[in-house]
């Protein structure tokens, strides 16, 4: 955690507030290469992770999605174990599903 994170406080509901991470390019590629070879978890649960780790409410779903789709651009760091093949986010991706799928085979 070498960056500085980017925490924004918003408005949630009519009373209340919530601290909203918006995470680097960097950050998400640091949590991916963190992720457990050969499983798919899914990019609410890196979003959780992330904002656990930078101690804020949340983490912003459309920035993590764009650094999705970059990083699979890259090929900076493993995306596929966080995109689930059959969910239509897989079309965005570089190399589609079947490209996801062969790299998740790969690391069983």
């Amino acid at each position: 955690m070498d960056e500085r994170p980017v925490i924004k406080t918003r408005r949630k509901g009519r009373s209340q507030t919530q601290s909203m991470l918006i995470p680097s390019e960097a950050m998400v590629a640091d949590a991916l290469r963190a992720a457990r070879p050969g499983l798919v978890s899914d990019p609410a649960e890196l979003r959780r992770a992330l904002a656990r780790a930078y101690g804020a409410d949340a983490c912003c779903p459309v920035t993590v999605q764009r650094h999705l789709v970059r990083i699979s651009q890259d090929g900076g760091a493993p995306f596929w174990r966080v995109v689930d093949p059959d969910r239509p986010f897989a079309r965005r991706m570089a190399g589609g599903p079947e490209r996801i799928r062969e790299r998740l085979a790969a690391e069983r």
